[in-house]
């Protein structure tokens, strides 16, 4: 894997709209073409191959290579993204709980630019159980900082959701 394929693959997830639903197959085979260049087993291969499964529809298929990657370790980046795609896809699949195991440690985990999607996935996942509350607490404590004014305002209105939940 070097800069040259990581742009052909950049540049084939850009085309991704340009297939369609009817040709998602299409798509799925030019990321495995570009995941079959790396060694056999690759993380990074198994990673793109997931996100092809996940994006067009096929959560199920997308959750065992997801998992294969992260056993296997990725680089931080991508090993932070595998575990919000990973837990929305096994909350699509009904595996809610698991999706909000794999995440909780992400809240305390060093930032980075996919702090706000842990938490709304994260979200995503608690509303599932009907955790609605905490949820709700997430978003607005990831929202609150981009607010041009009312910050404070919002990130104690998003704690209290949490510490004034009704038993």
């Amino acid at each position: 894997m070097d800069d040259d394929w990581e742009k052909r693959l950049a540049a084939t997830w850009d085309t991704q709209d340009d297939y369609g639903e009817e040709n998602a197959g299409e798509f799925r085979a030019a990321i495995d073409a570009l995941a079959a260049e790396l060694p056999e087993g690759d993380p990074v291969g198994l990673f793109e191959r997931a996100c092809a499964f996940d994006s067009t529809g096929h959560s199920d298929r997308a959750v065992p290579l997801y998992q294969e990657a992260l056993e296997r370790g990725l680089p931080q980046y991508r090993r932070r993204r595998t575990a919000v795609q990973l837990a929305s896809s096994l909350r699509n699949v009904g595996r809610a709980e698991e999706g909000v195991a794999l995440l909780t440690p992400e809240l305390v985990a060093p930032s980075d630019e996919l702090d706000d999607a842990v938490r709304a996935c994260l979200a995503l996942c608690l509303a599932s159980l009907e955790r609605e509350r905490e949820g709700l607490a997430l978003v607005l404590g990831a929202l609150a900082p981009h607010l041009p004014r009312y910050q404070r305002s919002m990130a104690n209105y998003a704690r209290a959701l949490v510490e004034d939940a009704p038993a």
